[in-house]
């Protein structure tokens, strides 16, 4: 069954900790945490400090997504912090193969992402190394936009991919996910759909959740 991993951007940041209990109790199987830098993509988020003050509040899955510049830098911090699955990006990584073992090293999972104009031929060197691959189905940098249809066809060449190598990542899909696209996403092979205002912004968590999981469920209420 698919995973739902929703992500704290979309969150109230003046109730951080409180939105990490409910979602943890909306039976989420995991917490989606964008890490942006203002260079690598044009918003700033959090850091570190943040995602170690979270983890105490739910024993979640973090889920760390790093959108910045040169991440090697930053390894230690999140994995101390937290971090169950460390995913960089492509495009920012000087030294991509380095810096998915040392992810590996501090006990964490790897995952490695790409934009939405970046060919999925190119993560061809390092499948070996992911745990996990995340496609991108908007620019990455803020929450809300649309899915770019597109995207299913990348989830569809990374699934085949997968079954040619005989490999065992997982295939995560990031950016305007909600009723109406995850179940394309799914249908195309995805594994993990991470959704943010999908999630938030509705009256109910768990319904939520469960109408991304089950896409034949109720569709939620949004909040008042």
């Amino acid at each position: 069954m698919v995973k739902i991993s929703p992500s704290l951007l979309s969150a109230d940041f003046s109730r951080l900790g409180e939105e990490v209990k409910k979602i943890n109790a909306a039976g989420a199987d995991m917490l989606h945490l964008d890490v942006m830098d203002g260079r690598f993509v044009p918003n700033i988020t959090f850091g570190a400090p943040v995602i170690r003050a979270l983890r105490p509040a739910a024993p979640l899955f973090f889920d760390v997504h790093l959108m910045i510049d040169e991440p090697m830098r930053y390894l230690d911090d999140f994995a101390e912090a937290g971090a169950d699955l460390i995913t960089i990006h492509l495009e920012a990584a000087r030294k991509v193969s380095q810096t998915l073992d040392a992810i590996r090293k501090r006990n964490c999972l790897a995952g490695l992402s790409i934009k939405p104009a970046t060919p999925v031929t190119v993560l061809c060197p390092y499948l070996a190394q992911c745990d996990t691959v995340l496609i991108m189905s908007v620019e990455p940098g803020f929450g809300g936009q649309k899915f770019i249809p597109e995207a299913t066809d990348k989830i569809r060449r990374l699934f085949s991919l997968r079954e040619q190598l005989g490999l065992a990542f997982s295939i995560e899909v990031d950016g305007g996910i909600n009723a109406e696209t995850a179940p394309l996403c799914i249908a195309a092979g995805a594994d993990i759909l991470v959704a943010g205002s999908a999630v938030f912004t509705q009256s109910d968590y768990k319904s939520a959740v469960e109408a991304l999981r089950n896409p034949m469920s109720p569709t939620p209420s949004p909040k008042s």
